[in-house]
């Protein structure tokens, strides 16, 4: 059994990362292989910054590949459409109200890998996110914000 933590992500999400090694295997590394084909071609590689500079973007997208082939190889998939709950979890798109405001937000509780805060995706393990797991239409979640303690309440759940 492997003692490998499992990366959660939506079916988004994974696809997004299956894209984006798709892309470092065959769009980066192979145009990278040939800016250090170019560079040696130059001559004297002990001063070429070409040369070291390709082979740095190299060691880049090796690292990348092998990261990403990594969070695949651990991901489990949760597809939102599949939950049933009216609790706050993994995959739930959630409307708030902030108490000081009355500004309605709505985020998305994603992977890590996924979070845009942005575009209302947040991280299930961000602070907020911590705080709404478990809640539910109706609850009232208070959390620290960077910016001091917020009030929010819960106005909708839903899996989509």
């Amino acid at each position: 059994m492997s003692t490998a933590q499992r990366v959660p992500m939506t079916p988004t999400g994974n696809a997004k990362l299956k894209a984006a090694l798709k892309d470092f295997k065959e769009v980066q590394r192979p145009a990278n292989v040939l800016a250090i084909e170019e560079a040696r071609a130059h001559g004297d590689l002990r001063e070429n910054a070409e040369y070291h500079a390709a082979k740095e973007k190299q060691a880049m997208i090796a690292a990348m590949i092998s990261d990403i082939e990594d969070k695949i190889s651990r991901a489990e998939v949760v597809d939102p459409t599949t939950i049933t709950s009216s609790r706050i979890q993994f995959g739930a798109t959630v409307t708030l109200q902030d108490a000081d405001s009355d500004e309605e937000i709505v985020y998305k509780i994603v992977g890590g890998e996924e979070a845009d805060a942005k575009v209302g995706l947040i991280s299930y393990d961000a602070p907020l996110a911590r705080a709404l797991i478990g809640k539910e239409e109706g609850d009232t979640v208070r959390f620290d914000a960077p910016k001091g303690k917020k009030v929010f309440e819960v106005l909708s759940v839903t899996y989509k």
